[in-house]
Parts: structure tokens; sequence; C-alpha cells
């Protein structure tokens, strides 16, 4: 009777030893199955975070870019004909484009149809330059063969230039383009954290 139930002792400890061996798999088994749902919770929620940001980002460079593109378009009333200040315009561009290069002897382009005004100003501009720096005054050659594409939408293959002019040093190794669309890529890049900060206060950000 001892060793009867000194055995059924042990088989009932060694049940309860299997049942708690199971019980531990069941709840590690359970375990890593929740720590699976939630690794793919955290992955669906980061990757519909990422979704929503590269919305909201798109959609923070299409208003820039629109706001860029109705510069550009200000742009061709700026270097129109019609215009009656584009005349002193184009002078300041032309003794800027000097200052800079500080050359004695330069080569400027245009726009086809701004050569007459820039003939008609190429003169003032240049004394300006040579008072400005107590210099000579300097030789500006302008090319009248190669110009400058048009406004846009007129026959140029793409390209277009709304107006300003392009300096070059005598040898060439040197060129200031210091057109108005120039100066505008210049003042949107200068002025975009700003811009952006203006546009949207707030950062932008999608969640949290």
């Amino acid at each position: 009777m001892l060793l009867r139930g000194g055995s059924t002792q042990e088989f009932n400890i060694e049940k309860l030893q299997i049942v708690e061996a199971e019980k531990k798999k069941i709840r590690q088994e359970f375990e890593r199955k929740e720590k699976q749902v939630e690794v793919r919770r955290k992955i669906e929620y980061s990757t519909q975070l990422n979704a929503s940001r590269l919305k909201l980002l798109q959609a923070q460079d299409d208003l820039v870019r629109k706001m860029k593109e109705a510069a550009e378009n200000q742009l061709r009333n700026v270097g129109s004909s019609d215009n009656e200040d584009y005349p002193q315009l184009l002078e300041a561009l032309v003794i800027q484009g000097l200052l800079r290069l500080k050359e004695h002897s330069t080569q400027l382009r245009c726009r086809e149809q701004d050569l007459e005004m820039v003939q008609s100003v190429i003169e003032s501009a240049k004394k300006a330059y040579a008072e400005k720096l107590n210099v000579d005054v300097p030789e500006v050659f302008v090319d009248e063969e190669h110009f400058l594409p048009g406004p846009p939408g007129s026959s140029n293959h793409g390209s277009s230039c709304t107006g300003g002019v392009v300096l070059a040093t005598k040898d060439g190794r040197i060129v200031l383009e210091n057109t108005l669309d120039a100066r505008l890529e210049v003042v949107f890049k200068q002025q975009l954290p700003e811009i952006r900060k203006r546009l949207f206060p707030s950062g932008g950000q999608a969640g949290a």
C-alpha cells in the first residue's frame, strides 16, 4: 500500500509538472502571438503615418510650386515692353551684373525683343558702374546674333526667359545669369524656409 501510495503521489506530481509545463508553453505561445500582433499593429500604424506625412508633404510642395508659378506669371508682366519701369529695371540688372563681374571688358546677351532697350540703357549703365567703383568706363559688347529665349509661350523649344540679361567675361569662362528668372530662383531658394514657415506655421506634422 505504501508503495502504491508513493507511486500515486509521484504520478500526481509528474502529472502536475506536465500540466504546468503545458500551461507555460501555452502562455509563452500566447505572449509570442501577442507580441506579433503588437509588432504588426505598430508597423501598420507607422506605415499609415508615413503615408499621411508623405501626402501632407506632397500637398505642401504643390502649394509652394503653385506660388512659384504665380510669381513666374507675374514676371511676364514685369519683362513686358508694356511695362514703363522695365527699361530702368533692365539698366539696374546690367549695373548689378557689371559690379559682380568687375571686368573691364564683358559680353552681354539679352532677348531679341529687348535689344533696342538694352542698347538705349547700356551707356548709362556703364557710367553708373564706373562711378560706383571709381574706375574707367568698361567695354560691354552686346551680342546681336545670339539671343536669350523669348518669353513663355513663344516658339523657343521649351526654354524661355521673362527678361533680364546674361553677362560673361571676355574669355567666356565666367557667366553671370542676371535674368528675371534667375533672380526669382535665387530669391525663392533663399526665402523658401520663411515661405514654408508662413504657409505652415504648425510645421505641417501629420500625427504624433
